[in-house]
């Protein structure tokens, strides 16, 4: 009881910072202009002294079109040759910071890998947003408050640069830097993510997890929550003995210095807890989520693009519990603050970066209209281009997202797709947000659900076509995948009015149902990976695969027109 009082009153003494800083937020809604102007000039001053400041005359800009004439809009390479000095130990070349804590390598999802240097200023705005994210979802849902909390996080240091700065998860490291009382309300240490082995890696957080009355769930990816929901099901007899008898399995690629180092964890014996459990599975047949943990859980996760897909498993898994997205948030940093469930859609973070942003039809234009936050339109799309504290300027990050209204006078954004994913055979110009967007309403319409799924052009000389592949373990009967297969044809046609041109004009075929061999997706998403080098917690199956010559490439057992 005592242990329990002491860990409530430091958390209320802890959140007193958090509470003033939203009262700040809240404050700097109502005037995203004069907060956007400040955000720019600190940063400019802050760098003005790097080798790229002093290169792009940071010291004699003094109004935003003084900015946006000295600067140009700029993907990774641009700043690569800086960032690689950096990585050598040279951080006055880009930074005003002299030192750099680690590289927060980005997922390898539709590219090579990219090293963003985090600072100082990097774990200020990174804790913040997430402290203020956190409080939201605490004041929205009281029942979660000082309860065990299970997030996923990865590797902070899978390599090392040449000047010993360690590359990988900035989630690892913000893990292993939290105050050991805030720790204490974590069921997963730092140390497990330097587990790789997927299958491990959801045992070891089931093992933590499942003693305690978790009360939020966290990991951006909803894939990584379905996948493990099922684990947890498939392990339930080891789960529920390792927690019975206070033991880790042998059976998991598991590093020795993590299973040491999780001993302490583990030795304790639950064995009412086991008898729980073992009650749950002779009521139901099954171990998930929905029947083991709080009834008060909140699940945090991306609701937008692509993976808004894999949200129709969660009542299966997960019951009714409540989801809150955990904002466009990406190893170049936060952009929203989402504060409502059930929405991808968030208040921008007017107070960390500097945002542009352009119409998404103008991304290919040399002279693009260029809007500052406060002139967004509702229910456009646009490419956010943020400036931040840690040497990125005007940063081309290829995400498109949508205005979806605002919050006071600061825009609500959520995000849509990666804007370098578009299929274009015969003008058509398919985004993956188109895909994911027809996809989420077919499995609506025909109460069906897909673990993974990808469409993808097929070229043929009479007349080309789209195929959806998708595992024969996914189809239900023959009926079913037409009806599938002409829903979801009828949803992107309305989603993209230039794919229903070319498919009534004839140019493009009907969509057919291409059959992959159950595991096919997992086996492809492994290889993806290795040759990325991403990781399992921010990898996204990709929607939408632009290659043509992608079908030669997997084994179709049939296709279904």
């Amino acid at each position: 009881m005592f242990t329990w009082l002491l860990r409530f009153l430091l958390a209320k003494i802890a959140a007193v910072p958090i509470r003033r800083r939203l009262r700040q937020f809240e404050e700097a809604t109502h005037r995203p202009e004069e907060t956007q102007d400040a955000i720019l000039r600190r940063i400019l001053a802050h760098h003005a002294h790097t080798d790229f400041g002093r290169k792009h005359g940071f010291a004699g800009i003094r109004t935003l079109a003084d900015y946006r004439r000295q600067l140009p809009i700029a993907s990774y390479d641009y700043f690569e040759p800086y960032i690689q000095r950096v990585m050598k130990g040279e951080t006055n070349a880009l930074l005003g910071d002299p030192k750099v804590h680690m590289f927060a390598l980005t997922s390898g999802t539709t590219a090579a890998r990219k090293y963003i240097p985090v600072t100082d200023p990097y774990l200020r705005d990174y804790k913040r947003g997430w402290n203020l994210w956190g409080l939201r979802v605490f004041r929205d849902h009281r029942g979660s408050r000082f309860r065990p909390i299970l997030q996923m996080s990865g590797d902070w240091q899978e390599t090392f640069t040449e000047a010993g700065i360690p590359c990988g998860s900035v989630t690892g490291l913000t893990a292993e830097m939290q105050l050991r009382f805030i720790r204490k309300l974590y069921c997963v240490p730092a140390c497990v993510g330097r587990v790789k082995d997927p299958a491990a890696k959801y045992y070891v957080a089931l093992r933590l997890g499942l003693p305690r009355k978790v009360a939020l769930v966290v990991a951006a990816n909803p894939s990584t929550l379905v996948s493990m929901a099922r684990a947890g099901d498939a392990e339930k007899e080891s789960l529920i003995r390792d927690i019975h008898d206070g033991t880790l399995s042998t059976r998991f690629d598991i590093p020795a210095a993590v299973r040491n180092e999780l001993m302490p964890k583990i030795a304790k014996k639950h064995p009412e807890r086991a008898q729980e459990l073992e009650a749950i599975v002779r009521r139901t047949g099954t171990l998930y989520p929905k029947d083991y943990w709080n009834q008060d859980c909140v699940i945090g996760n991306w609701m937008g693009g692509s993976v808004g897909a894999y949200l129709r498993h969660f009542p299966q898994y997960y019951g009714d519990t409540p989801v809150r997205d955990v904002g466009l948030i990406a190893s170049e940093g936060r952009m929203t603050i989402p504060v409502a469930d059930g929405t991808p859609s968030g208040i921008l973070d007017v107070t960390t970066h500097f945002f542009e942003f352009i119409p998404e039809d103008e991304i290919q234009s040399p002279q693009p209209t260029v809007l500052s936050p406060h002139e967004l339109v509702p229910g456009r799309n646009y490419c956010i281009l943020p400036t931040t504290s840690y040497g990125l300027y005007r940063y081309n990050i290829f995400d498109v997202v949508r205005c979806t209204g605002f919050y006071h006078r600061t825009p609500l954004v959520e995000f849509l797709s990666k804007g370098s994913l578009f299929s274009n055979l015969t003008g058509e110009k398919i985004s993956e947000y188109h895909v994911s967007a027809a996809m989420t309403e077919t499995l609506r319409e025909c109460n069906a659900s897909l673990t993974c799924f990808s469409l993808a052009p097929c070229w043929d000389d009479v007349q080309p076509y789209y195929g959806l592949f998708v595992e024969r373990g996914d189809l239900g009967d023959r009926e079913q995948t037409m009806r599938l297969a002409r829903t979801f044809e009828t949803k992107l046609a309305e989603a993209n009015i230039e794919y229903a041109a070319k498919r009534e004009s004839q140019r493009l075929g009907p969509i057919r149902i291409c059959v992959l061999p159950t595991g096919t997706w997992t086996e492809w998403d492994r290889q993806r990976l290795a040759r990325t080098g991403g990781t399992l917690e921010q990898y996204k199956h990709p929607s939408l695969i632009s290659d043509a010559k992608f079908r030669e490439s997997v084994a179709v057992e049939e296709e279904i027109a």
